[in-house]
C-alpha cells in the first residue's frame, strides 16, 4: 500500500456509501448485496475484519422512522385516506427504501471503521499516517 494524502471524512463516507472502496475509490466494496469483499481488488486493502454488525440497520431504520411517518401523516392530512390506502403505500414504500439503504449504510459504517482504524483497521490506519509498523 502506497501512502496517500488523508481523506476528509466526507470523501470516505462518500466512497462508503458508493461501495467503493474507502481507500482507493476504485474498488468494489461488496461482492454481493451485503457481504463485504475480502481485500479490494485494486489496491489491496483487506476489509475481511470489519465489523459493521447491525448498526447499518439501526441507522436505515431511524431515518425511515422519520420518513416514512412524516409521508404518512401527510398523506393523512392531505388527503384522508381509508386505512387500506396507508397500507397500500406505506408498507411496500417502507420495504423498499429499506432495501435500498442498507448496503449505502453498511458501506458508510465500513468506510468510517476504515478511516478511523477500528475493529482490525489500526494497521492499515497506522501505514496511512505514517507510522512505523510496530507502533501502538
Amino acid at each position: 500500500m502506497t501512502q496517500t494524502p488523508p481523506l476528509s471524512l466526507i470523501q470516505t463516507l462518500s466512497r462508503g456509501i458508493k461501495g467503493k472502496c474507502p481507500h482507493c475509490g476504485e474498488g468494489r466494496l461488496f461482492r454481493k448485496w451485503l457481504k463485504v469483499i475480502d481485500r479490494c481488488e485494486v489496491c489491496g486493502e483487506e476489509f475481511h475484519h470489519h465489523r459493521a454488525d447491525d448498526f447499518p440497520a439501526y441507522i436505515v431504520v431511524a431515518i425511515l422512522g422519520h420518513v416514512m411517518v412524516t409521508f404518512a401523516l401527510l398523506l393523512e392530512d392531505l388527503y384522508a385516506p381509508p386505512f387500506w390506502v396507508h397500507l397500500a403505500t406505506t408498507l411496500p414504500l417502507t420495504f423498499l427504501l429499506a432495501v435500498a439503504l442498507l448496503q449505502p449504510a453498511k458501506g458508510a459504517v465500513v468506510a468510517v471503521q476504515w478511516r478511523m482504524g477500528l475493529h482490525g483497521f489500526a494497521a492499515s490506519k497506522r501505514l496511512r499516517d505514517g507510522a512505523p509498523h510496530d507502533a501502538v
